[in-house]
């Protein structure tokens, strides 16, 4: 499995969100700046989160995004999801039932459902602010003397 830059860029932008959420609606052209990612590409992610729970936006002056939720109620496998689709690492480790013909004699299907549930269950578990709590006990131990 790979990770696209599309999901990749999503959880910075999410990130960055949650990180500077507390100021209010932040502007995408800030994000990109910051993140140093173009902002017509962060314009073709946007339109994903638009269906969704995740995002608040304000168009205007004083336009921009936020987070809708607070940061520990994203996942980012609940991103990566949204912007890479089904994180199987092939297609029968998430069917149910399993639409192979092959699956009852098929020895590797208990193993790529064993990996589908730990990659899963690994991004499931790390939330936005598990990573910017993570972020800022990596700077605050950054100090020299």
């Amino acid at each position: 499995m790979k990770i696209s830059t599309k999901g990749r860029y999503a959880l910075r932008m999410l990130i960055d969100l949650a990180e500077h959420g507390s100021a209010g609606f932040v502007p995408l052209k800030d994000i990109a700046e910051r993140q140093n990612i173009s902002k017509k590409y962060l314009e073709q992610i946007i339109p994903l989160f638009n269906r969704t729970d995740m995002l608040r936006t304000n168009r205007g002056a004083q336009g921009g995004y936020m987070l809708a939720r607070t940061p520990d109620k994203y996942t980012v496998g609940e991103v990566l999801r949204l912007t890479e689709g089904p994180l199987a690492p092939v297609a029968c480790a998430e069917q149910d039932p399993v639409l192979c013909d092959r699956s009852v004699d098929c020895a590797t299907l208990p193993v790529w459902r064993g990996l589908n549930k730990a990659i899963n269950d690994y991004l499931d578990s790390i939330t936005l602010q598990d990573i910017l709590d993570q972020q800022r006990e990596r700077y605050a131990n950054d100090y020299v003397i």
